[in-house]
């Protein structure tokens, strides 16, 4: 089994740019999920949705900033279960910003799925794909 997801995109819009949506909640919520990050090293955060049954999961994902240069990289962990305190999901996202020509590569590799997390698996590569291309609409909008 796969157990990592690695994508990257390519945007018209400078690192400074793409890092916003990255970086600031309200973007966030715009993209991804409602959330109450804080860009500080260290900084424990959530992501909220709603309960997925199915995957064993109740829409709570726990997350820790574990690195954080920025207009540069962003990584944090990423925990999700049933709500019971314990994680059947534990992964790290790590999120890397390079110069490309006026633009901006976006790099996403998200790390530690078990056989057990097959279906998360497989839902978040197809979700991370549909989300980071929300992302691209609303910086195009921007424009």
């Amino acid at each position: 089994m796969q157990t990592e997801i690695k994508n990257e995109w390519i945007y018209e819009q400078s690192p400074n740019e793409v890092w916003a949506y990255l970086t600031q909640a309200d973007l966030m919520a715009l993209w991804l999920m409602p959330n109450n990050f804080v860009p500080t090293l260290g900084q424990e955060f959530q992501f909220i949705t709603k309960p997925i049954p199915s995957l064993d999961l109740d829409g709570i994902f726990h997350c820790e900033i574990l690195e954080l240069v920025p207009f540069q990289k962003l990584v944090y962990t990423w925990k999700g279960g049933s709500g019971d305190g314990i994680f059947s999901l534990d992964t790290v996202v790590e999120w890397s910003l390079e110069k490309h020509g006026k633009g901006t590569k976006l790099l996403l590799k998200q790390w530690g799925f078990k056989e057990t997390n097959l279906a998360i698996f497989n839902a978040m590569t197809n979700g991370w794909n549909q989300n980071v291309l929300k992302m691209m609409n609303h910086l195009n909008e921007k424009k």
